[in-house]
């Protein structure tokens, strides 16, 4: 095995032994480590849910950010992200973002200068929310949990480093691609893919604590709310997921998806 073989192996074990209550520390590890396998300046990850009732005419069919992660959330590159976030739901959508839900391949990689033709490097996107926030180039990885649930990755680089490689590309897909698992569990913490609502940030505060194996007293403590509080939230978090009880809970994470 070569040493890019070793890291990758390596980072999967350790993914592997962080807890489900610290599925958010994990999730910011994996971006780190991908950002120094590829020598990127940031990395961001995204969930991205289809609507259930798109407009014909509606340019990304459908597809809309639900949860986003930014490894180093600074405030030009935060701004960037929240402006463009904004823009998906008007009339002006970047081809960039077209391109990024287009196809129905369940897995895909794709550097920035491979998909966008050249003359989009002299519009205002490309100026705008990269060279203005301290980025030239990316390369992404899309993969669909189900038919309406995709998770996209994003790293970045700089203009001082060299642009993505085919062979860097294959490599991401190969570090991400044997991540479902970890993917799954980073949406179900949300109360996304099998839960009939999302869960608000207190509910996934309480749930977090229930993965790690912590009794409701305990979570009361730790969160510094009464244990009335707490209580309703659990139940808030059985409604929500369709169980009885936290063993049907905890099984959630061990089963298929529904």
């Amino acid at each position: 095995m070569n040493s890019r073989s070793d890291a990758v192996y390596a980072l999967w074990d350790r993914l592997a032994e962080f807890s489900v209550g610290d599925g958010d520390a994990a999730l910011m590890h994996l971006l780190a480590a991908l950002c120094a396998m590829f020598g990127a300046r940031n990395a961001l990850w995204s969930v991205v849910v289809r609507l259930p009732s798109p407009a014909p005419s509606d340019p990304l069919l459908g597809w809309r950010p639900r949860l986003i992660r930014l490894l180093h959330p600074v405030a030009p590159v935060a701004a960037s992200v929240q402006e463009q976030f904004d823009t998906l739901w008007t009339t002006k959508v970047d081809l960039s973002q077209v391109l990024a839900v287009s196809g129905d391949e369940p897995f895909r990689t794709r550097r920035l200068f491979e998909a966008l033709p050249p003359e989009w490097f002299e519009g205002e996107h490309y100026r705008r929310h990269y060279l203005a926030v301290g980025h030239a180039d990316s390369m992404s990885v899309r993969l669909a949990l189900n038919d309406d649930v995709r998770v996209h990755l994003f790293i970045f680089r700089d203009a001082d480093a060299p642009r993505f490689s085919a062979s860097e590309s294959s490599l991401l897909g190969f570090v991400t691609r044997g991540l479902r698992w970890f993917y799954r569990q980073q949406l179900l913490s949300h109360g996304l893919l099998i839960a009939n609502a999302p869960l608000t940030p207190a509910e996934r505060r309480v749930l977090l604590g229930m993965l790690d194996g912590h009794v409701e007293k305990q979570i009361a403590q730790t969160l510094e709310q009464s244990p009335n509080t707490t209580h309703f939230h659990v139940k808030s978090i059985y409604s929500k997921f369709g169980v009885r009880n936290r063993s049907a809970l905890t099984a959630l994470w061990l089963g298929k998806l529904r």
